[in-house]
């Protein structure tokens, strides 16, 4: 099957969420055509080849904006924490082009670029199509929210939604920061021993560097995260709402800032922060104790890409994206063991063309493993901001526990954030954070459990394909924090759906906004949310009852329980066509806190 799109881009009086006056960049009429497999590709975009590129677009790119790999010369440190951070991962993250590829089907494309605005700012200033695919982008484009999405925006904006504006300029140009600039001055004043230039028309070897950093008061402040941090959809639907949240929270009456918690010294609290130079040049420092923001961001959001796309390291450069992506990493490519295997003829293999010489494969595991490395560390961070930020005090039991009665009990959950809800973030379809609980008996066995996990490794409740289909029973008394979609169909009440698109309603689905005001009802006609989220320093309370035919033996009893904590549901990855490796790192990557076993005696 082949679709035809004639599209135009346009001015951004038409489109002002483009962004595009002041960028120089020509309107122009973009002929392409994608076949079906486009909806389902990695990046949400066309195949490689099928949609043309201009030879000029990477040129201009550099001119315009620096990539982030340019930056990394004299901010290494700061580089490699931002590397494997979610910011880093907005455009590359495969699921980002599944759902947004999905969404923008469903809602017969009247979103437009909303989604990139935040995920690729500057692609959406370079008006590149939204369909296309990854590889085909600039350098910078594929970095997401890189150096200079925060680093080139000088104006004040309490929009949301991916309003706002960056400045363009080359490398030499001004960046914006929370200093005044003296490192830079510093810098400036000794450039031949720092050797650096700030003019391709100095003469000589030197390291490109900004001429001028200039103070921007909002940048270290909550308020410049409200752009990307806050966002609704056309109907009125709130899809991320953690400034809502933050603006009630105790942490703003305190004073603490989105960053002091996400880029501070300790994850997910407001403990200061390090010090550390603002640049070094071979072994050259300026400013050794200036204080150090960990552009980690440290967050609950992880990498599902393949490790030779992502985490961001300019040793991938050494293979193209789209070959990465054959690379069979785990069945053991590029180790000795496997290729001792391969030589011996005990394991053949068709490798694709450009893996088959061995000595490739051995470069490419090593860039692997030192990726694998990365998102390892990355996924420490992770940790220590969810065990930072809950609590868990439990069991309680209601009444002796007593062989051949019910057995009840009771665990407190407490969000310690004091900034926002436990769990934040992008809401309806993620994050998944929910306690799964095991009782075992005196003879070892298990013989209770919610939180159980079915075959395609979903929660057991009312979409799970292993539940639908009988497989399974439903997990009644499961304790899970997502926050869900209900809308209203054609056939009876509201239900939890996958998006909030009434495509029930209408063959030809358009989100469009309602004629009255959200206000009087305070969400939209036919959608609404339930929000089963923990608010700053909240308790919610999860209660369990084993039945009385399952407590059979006198003795003791262990009660083993963990927090776990999928930044997707399976069942709404399979909805938008994730492949099985997006599936695989989704499960082996989340993570597990607060595990303990409690012992208790049956009388």
């Amino acid at each position: 099957m082949t679709i035809n799109f004639n599209a135009r881009s346009e001015s951004s009086e038409q489109a002002p969420g483009m962004l595009r006056a002041w960028t120089g960049m020509p309107g122009m009429t973009i002929i392409f055509t994608l076949t079906l497999s486009v909806f389902l590709s990695f990046s949400g975009g066309a195949q490689a080849g099928e949609a043309s590129s201009d030879p000029h677009v990477e040129a201009y790119a550099k001119s315009q904006f620096p990539s982030a790999k340019v930056c990394a010369g004299c901010h290494k440190k700061i580089y490699k924490e931002w590397s494997s951070s979610a910011h880093a991962y907005s455009s590359v993250s495969p699921m980002f082009s599944k759902f947004e590829q999905l969404i923008s089907n469903l809602t017969q494309g009247t979103l437009g670029s909303f989604c990139m605005r935040c995920h690729s700012t500057v692609a959406t200033i370079f008006e590149e199509p939204r369909e296309l695919v990854l590889w085909d982008r600039p350098q910078v484009s594929q970095e997401g929210i890189t150096c200079v999405t925060c680093h080139r925006v000088n104006e004040h904006y309490g929009r949301s939604s991916g309003e706002r504006r960056l400045v363009p300029g080359d490398i030499f140009s001004p960046v914006y920061g929370p200093f005044e600039g003296d490192g830079v001055e510093e810098v400036i004043e000794n450039k031949s021993f720092f050797k650096v230039k700030t003019s391709e028309d100095e003469k000589g070897l030197g390291k490109r560097i900004h001429a001028k950093a200039i103070k921007f008061e909002q940048i270290d402040k909550s308020e410049f995260c409200v752009a990307c941090h806050q966002v609704a959809v056309a109907p009125g639907i709130k899809l991320e709402v953690v400034w809502d949240q933050f603006r009630a929270s105790p942490a703003r009456k305190e004073g603490t800032t989105c960053q002091d918690c996400h880029m501070g010294k300790v994850p997910g609290l407001n403990k200061g922060y390090e010090k550390g130079p603002a640049a070094q040049f071979i072994g050259k420092s300026v400013k050794e104790d200036r204080r150090h923001s960990n552009h980690a961001f440290y967050g609950p959001g992880y990498s599902m890409a393949h490790p030779g796309v992502f985490p961001q390291n300019p040793k991938n450069a050494e293979f193209a994206m789209k070959d990465w992506l054959s690379y069979d990493y785990r069945a053991g490519w590029g180790r000795d063991k496997f290729e001792t295997a391969v030589n011996d003829g005990k394991i053949k293999v068709d490798f694709p063309k450009v893996w088959a010489d061995v000595e490739d494969r051995y470069t490419a595991r090593d860039i692997i493993e030192e990726n694998l490395e990365a998102i390892k560390a990355e996924g420490k961070l992770r940790k220590q901001l969810m065990s930072n930020g809950s609590h868990i005090d439990g069991p309680f039991f209601s009444g002796k526990p007593t062989e051949g009665e019910a057995l009840k009990f009771k665990y407190r959950v407490k969000n310690m954030n004091k900034g926002h809800n436990m769990p934040s973030g992008s809401l309806g379809m993620q994050p998944q954070l929910w306690l799964n609980v095991a009782l075992i008996d005196p003879n070892g066995r298990r013989i209770w459990e919610s939180g159980y996990l079915d075959s395609n490794g979903d929660l057991a409740d009312q979409h799970s394909l292993d539940v639908l289909a009988g497989k399974i029973e439903r997990d009644a008394q499961l304790f899970n924090l997502q926050t869900k979609f209900l809308t209203t169909n054609v056939k009876g009440t509201d239900r939890e759906m996958y998006l909030p698109v009434n495509f029930d309603i209408d063959q030809r689905p358009f989100i469009r906004p309602d004629g009255r005001p959200n206000t009087v009802m305070n969400h939209p006609p036919f959608i609404r949310m339930e929000a089963r989220s923990i608010p700053p320093l909240g308790t919610k309370e999860a209660e369990y009852k084993v039945p009385a035919a399952l407590m059979k033996l006198p003795g003791k009893y262990r009660l083993a329980l963990r927090l776990r904590h999928r930044s997707e549901p399976v069942y709404f990855m399979k909805f938008i066509g994730a492949t099985d490796e997006m599936l695989k790192n989704v499960n082996e990557r989340m993570i597990d806190v607060h595990s303990y076993t409690v012992e208790f005696d049956v009388k």
